[in-house]
């Protein structure tokens, strides 16, 4: 793509309402479609646009079947993003983010020492949990943006957690990882495990008491989850396993529509994630550092093509991390320097910090950090052109572990996504600092990075899981699909990433090759192959009439459909 008038700008779209985008093609007839992480929430979902639900019905469809069939990702104990947009391109952001209890502190997760308290109570546990936003958000999305009504979007799921599903290969190897977690609290053990083991592919997982609680949310909506018999019992269960909320922390949870990123980059135009999401504000920098100085213009002389794109775009992600480090948490508590971070003077500048005949170690850069591997994604497209793309997360496989046994909700893990101590990595091998230490009331810093993209030949609906490696995944996705490639060869593409610390290029096993990895070596780059492919990237891309190509990650085990366009 030519460097010629590649700009970059964030425009802050108006809060609380819809905000106005772009123009969809006049009259086109879209083909409905959806793509998720497992066949069961794609055919929830498809089977509300099928009935007359629009795209916000049944990406909440999706979404809460995705809990119920996939514990390890999400569920109504956690929370997430939802990046929605109408078919005339109004755009609106819905923050389902988690909170910190009331009573929680900076110093929470560290022992008499000041350091990380042995017992990881940041990971496993009641305390590592934040007050979930997934039922709000439900309840939020279906009474304000959707048609069919919360008791409609939410029918499947209960039918799903009373009847059960069959546990598949890929339950089978998160249900190993964390089994010692699981074993650890009965009421989990009894419903994820089977006498104590890892389920084999085919066993029956019933969630009775998850059904009851689904069914008091798709009746009473966000009260009936957050006040009420049903908030004290969630609340008895994690306050006698060791937790510490209160029944003000649940009464007062609401989810923050939010003013969303627009990022403009040549013939591109990209909404995405803002804080508390890292996302956006990374995809900004990254975009706008290649505007200022893009890789036609770099001198890559005695390097393949390859190892050039791999050294430039981690040198980039690089920066982009830093900044994420030391800047960016909790909008509602921490003063992050937006205007300066997204200044193109600014990312000028630090692109030209990059040099094609070496790495820059990530210690040189400046700045003083003492001053994201289970998710899932969704993205829906429907008939009249509105789309919506969902990440949503518990953090680890099976969040902290618990379930309430009272109400069968499977408690996250979030507020390790929180500075536990600055400068010291998470779960993820993040580092933070002050702006995401822990407070009351606040949400933890995330990597969640739902996007929408609307370019010369269409548009795009992409997200992915994968902890802190989201957003460098989303940005290849979006580069390959500004390439022209097909949806299928985007998801499948492989995968590099950069984090600013470890001061490594992560990496699939074969998504470089021998020569490639000698040559980044060469230029003083660390490489660390993962042993593992990651992530589970959903794409749907909308041609210009409305007609649509979907594609579901072939590293999971998710579907993605498409229809004929409604008549």
């Amino acid at each position: 793509m030519s460097a010629t008038g590649r700009t970059l700008t964030l425009l802050l779209l108006a809060s609380l309402a819809w905000s106005t985008g772009y123009a969809q093609s006049a009259g086109a007839d879209y083909h409905p479609a959806v793509a998720s992480a497992h066949p069961l929430a794609t055919k929830a979902g498809m089977e509300i646009l099928a009935t007359g639900g629009n795209a916000f019905d049944a990406a909440v469809a999706t979404a809460a079947v995705l809990g119920v069939v996939e514990p390890y990702s999400a569920g109504l104990g956690g929370g997430g993003f939802w990046l929605m947009q109408t078919g005339d391109g109004n755009t609106v952001f819905i923050d389902a983010r988690e909170t910190a209890p009331g009573r929680a502190h900076e110093t929470l997760y560290l022992n008499d020492e000041g350091e990380i308290h042995p017992d990881q109570l940041s990971v496993n546990g009641p305390l590592a949990a934040g007050i979930p936003g997934q039922p709000a958000a439900f309840a939020h999305i279906s009474e304000t943006y959707g048609k069919t009504g919360l008791d409609a979007n939410l029918a499947a799921a209960i039918q799903l957690a009373r009847q059960g599903f069959e546990a598949d290969g890929h339950y089978h190897r998160m249900a190993t990882w964390r089994r010692d977690i699981l074993a650890r609290y009965p009421a989990a053990g009894s419903v994820f495990l089977d006498d104590g083991e890892p389920p084999e592919p085919g066993h029956l997982i019933r969630q009775p008491a998850l059904a009851k609680t689904l069914t008091t949310l798709a009746r009473e909506g966000r009260d009936g989850f957050y006040q009420g018999d049903l908030a004290l019992k969630l609340q008895e269960d994690v306050n006698t396993a060791g937790g510490i909320w209160s029944p003000e922390d649940l009464a007062d949870y609401r989810v923050i529509e939010r003013e969303a990123t627009r990022i403009e980059f040549g013939d591109y135009t990209l909404w995405s994630a803002p804080p508390p999401s890292s996302g956006g504000v990374a995809l900004a920098q990254i975009f706008g550092m290649m505007s200022a100085r893009p890789l036609e213009q770099m001198d890559t002389a005695g390097l393949s093509p390859e190892a050039a794109r791999v050294h430039y775009l981690s040198e980039l992600m690089r920066r982009a991390y830093r900044d994420r480090a030391l800047y960016l948490g909790d909008p509602g508590f921490t003063d992050i320097p937006l205007e300066r971070l997204l200044d193109s003077r600014y990312l000028a500048d630090l692109a030209d910090t990059i040099t094609m005949s070496r790495t820059t170690p990530s210690e040189t850069l400046p700045g003083d950090l003492g001053s994201g591997t289970h998710t899932t994604h969704l993205s829906v497209l429907d008939g009249e052109g509105n789309r919506v793309s969902a990440t949503l997360s518990i953090n680890l496989p099976f969040g902290s572990g618990f379930l309430s046994g009272q109400t069968g909700v499977l408690l996250n893990n979030e507020l390790d996504d929180f500075a536990i101590k600055p400068g010291v990595p998470n779960a993820y091998g993040l580092v933070g600092g002050e702006a995401n230490k822990v407070e009351p009331g606040k949400r933890p810093l995330s990597s969640m990075t739902p996007t929408l993209m609307s370019g010369p030949s269409g548009s795009a609906i992409i997200g992915t899981p994968g902890g802190s490696r989201i957003i460098t995944m989303v940005l290849l996705g979006l580069l390959d699909t500004m390439e022209g490639h097909s949806a299928e060869t985007v998801v499948g593409a492989g995968r590099f990433h950069h984090q600013y610390l470890p001061d490594q290029i992560q990496h699939e096993p074969d998504a470089l090759s021998d020569s490639v990895r000698d040559e980044l070596r060469a230029l003083g780059h660390k490489l660390a192959d993962v042993g593992r492919e990651y992530g589970n990237m959903q794409l749907i891309l909308v041609g210009e009439e409305g007609d649509a190509e979907a594609a579901s990650d072939p590293r999971g085990g998710g579907t993605a459909r498409v229809m004929p366009p409604p008549r």
